[in-house]
C-alpha cells in the first residue's frame, strides 16, 4: 500500500505535492539512512581478520574500504540528478536493490576480488540520504520539514556507530565474515520494502536528458583524486603512480567544469557546488566528513590496541569497540530529534555551528583523556550530542536556498564533498600513524594517536566557525 499525496501551495513550485502518511514515509528514509550508514563502517573492525582470511596486506584489504567510497563517490550526483529528472522513490528502490545485491555478493564472497566489487555495489546505496532529504523536502508539510531532515541526517552517524556494534557481535561469535553480510542484506531487504510499501513519489520533475559526459568526466576525476589519496601511503606520496593520479584529477577536473559551464542542462549546476551559500555548507560538509570518518578508523584501532603490548590503548575486542560507542548512538539519536526545534529558533547554520562545537570539545577530550573505559564512554557520548545537532542542521543548510526541483542533486553535492573528507580523514590519520611508530616497531605511537585527534577537533571547531560566520553574512535565511 502506497501513501498518498494531495498537492499544496510553494513558492518553488505550486505542484508541490504533500504527503498525507509523513510518519510512515519518514520510517522508511530513516531505516534507509542506517542500513546505508551501516554498511559504510560495518567492515571497519573486521579488516585485520580479513587481512588473515585472504592472506591479502593491509593494503590489499584497505580496498574493502575504499572501493565503497569511490563507489559512492560517483554514484551520488549521478543518482541524485536523476532523482530530480525521474523520481526519488524510484532511484532510493534501485539504490536499495544494488545494497541488497552487493550485501549478497560479499556475503558469498571466497575472495578478495570479489568482496571489493560487492562493496562497491554497495557503496551506490550512498545516494540514499540526499535521495531522501530530496524526497522530505519534496512531500512533507512544511512544518515538519526540518525535523524530517534532522533525524534522517542523523542516521549517518547512528548506521555507523551501530554498524561496528553488529559486527562486534558476530566477530564474538564467529570466525568468518559471511554473517556480517546476510545481516546486512537482510537489512537492506527490509529497507527496500518500506520504501516501496511507505512512500509515494513526489510530483516534483526537473526533465530533460543526463548528462552522460559530465558524469563521465565527473567519475574520472573522482576516482583520479579519491584513488590517489586513499593510496597514497602505500605507494609514496612521490609515487609517479600517485602524481599522475593527482595530474589526471586536476585535468578532469577542468575539463569538467567546462563542459559544466557549456552545457543547457549540467549535472551539477556550480553554484551548488561553490555559490555564496552553497559554499559554506560543502565546506562544512567536507570538515565535519573528515572528523566523523576519522573518528570511527582511529576508535575502533586504539581500542583494539593491546596495552600490555605497547603500552597503552584498551585490549578491546571487535564487540568491545562497538559497546562503547553505544552512547553515541543513544545522544545522537535524542539530539537529532531535537534539531529541528534549534533550527527554528536559531536557524541551520547557528545550530550547525553548536553541534560543531560539541564535535570539536569531544575529540579535545580524547586528546586529553584516553587511558580508560569512562574516557571513551564520555567522548562517545559527547560526539553523539555533537554530531546529532550537526548533521540535522547541515542537511537542512545544504537544500535551504536551491529550488525545490534541485533539492536532490543539491544535497547529493554535499554528500559527495562529506564523502570525500571521509577520504582525506582515512588517508591523512594513516599518514600520520605510519610516520610516528614506537621505535623498533611498526606499531603507531600513542602521540600520533593524539595528534591525529586534534587534528579531528580543529576540523569540527572549523566547521562550527564556517557555521557562525554563513549564519552571520546570511542572517535571513540561515
Amino acid at each position: 500500500m502506497t501513501d498518498t499525496t494531495i498537492t499544496a501551495a510553494s513558492p518553488d513550485r505550486v505542484d508541490r505535492a504533500t504527503t498525507t502518511r509523513p510518519g510512515l514515509t519518514m520510517l522508511a528514509l530513516a531505516v534507509c539512512g542506517l542500513v546505508v550508514s551501516l554498511q559504510q563502517t560495518l567492515v571497519l573492525p573486521l579488516l585485520p581478520r580479513l587481512a588473515q582470511t585472504f592472506d591479502a596486506t593491509v593494503t590489499s584489504v584497505a580496498w574493502v574500504f575504499t572501493a565503497t567510497l569511490l563507489a559512492g563517490a560517483v554514484a551520488t550526483p549521478l543518482l541524485s540528478r536523476f532523482g530530480d529528472m525521474y523520481g526519488k522513490k524510484r532511484m532510493i528502490t534501485l539504490t536499495m536493490a544494488l545494497l541488497v545485491a552487493g550485501s549478497v555478493v560479499c556475503a558469498l564472497s571466497d575472495s578478495l576480488a570479489v568482496m571489493i566489487a560487492g562493496r562497491a555495489l554497495q557503496g551506490a546505496a550512498a545516494a540514499v540520504i540526499p535521495l531522501a532529504i530530496g524526497m522530505i523536502r519534496d512531500t512533507f508539510p512544511r512544518e515538519r520539514v526540518t525535523t524530517a531532515i534532522g533525524v534522517v541526517s542523523a542516521t549517518m552517524g547512528v548506521g555507523g556507530a551501530a554498524g561496528m556494534l553488529v559486527t562486534g557481535v558476530i566477530a564474538d561469535n564467529t570466525d568468518t565474515h559471511h554473517p556480517v553480510f546476510w545481516i546486512s542484506a537482510a537489512m537492506g531487504a527490509v529497507g527496500l520494502g518500506f520504501v516501496v510499501v511507505c512512500t509515494a513519489e513526489s510530483a516534483s520533475r526537473t526533465g530533460g536528458r543526463p548528462d552522460l559526459p559530465g558524469a563521465l568526466l565527473l567519475a574520472g576525476f573522482l576516482v583520479s583524486l579519491l584513488l590517489g589519496i586513499s593510496q597514497g601511503n602505500a605507494w609514496g606520496w612521490t609515487d609517479g603512480r600517485i602524481l599522475g593520479l593527482f595530474a589526471a584529477a586536476v585535468v578532469l577536473c577542468v575539463v569538467w567544469v567546462l563542459v559544466q559551464l557549456r552545457v543547457a542542462e549540467p549535472l551539477v549546476r556550480l553554484r551548488l557546488l561553490v555559490g555564496p551559500k552553497s559554499l559554506s555548507a560543502n565546506l562544512a560538509s567536507l570538515l565535519l566528513g573528515f572528523a566523523m570518518f576519522a573518528a570511527f578508523q582511529l576508535v575502533s584501532n586504539f581500542i583494539q590496541t593491546p596495552e600490555e603490548a605497547v603500552g597503552y590503548g584498551l585490549s578491546g575486542s571487535v564487540l568491545d569497540v562497538g559497546l562503547y560507542m553505544l552512547p553515541s548512538t543513544f545522544t545522537m539519536l535524542f539530539f537529532s530529534a531535537l534539531a529541528g526545534r534549534f533550527e527554528a529558533k536559531l536557524g541551520a547554520a547557528r545550530t550547525l555551528a553548536i553541534g560543531s562545537a560539541f564535535a570539536a570539545l569531544a575529540y579535545l577530550w580524547l586528546a586529553l583523556r584516553h587511558g580508560s573505559v569512562g574516557d571513551f564512554l564520555v567522548f562517545s557520548g559527547i560526539q553523539g550530542v555533537g554530531f546529532g545537532i550537526a548533521y540535522a542542521a547541515l542537511g537542512t543548510l545544504a537544500v535551504q536556498h536551491v529550488p525545490m526541483e534541485s533539492s536532490g542533486i543539491a544535497s547529493g553535492v554535499n554528500s559527495l564533498v562529506r564523502t570525500a573528507g571521509g577520504s582525506l580523514a582515512s588517508a591523512a590519520t594513516a599518514a600520520i600513524l605510519v610516520g610516528d611508530v614506537i621505535p623498533g616497531t611498526e606499531v603507531p605511537s600513542v602521540d600520533a594517536y593524539v595528534t591525529c585527534f586534534v587534528i579531528a577537533s580543529i576540523a569540527a571547531a572549523a566547521t562550527a566557525v564556517i557555521a557562525a560566520v554563513h549564519g552571520v553574512r546570511h542572517r535571513a535565511t540561515a
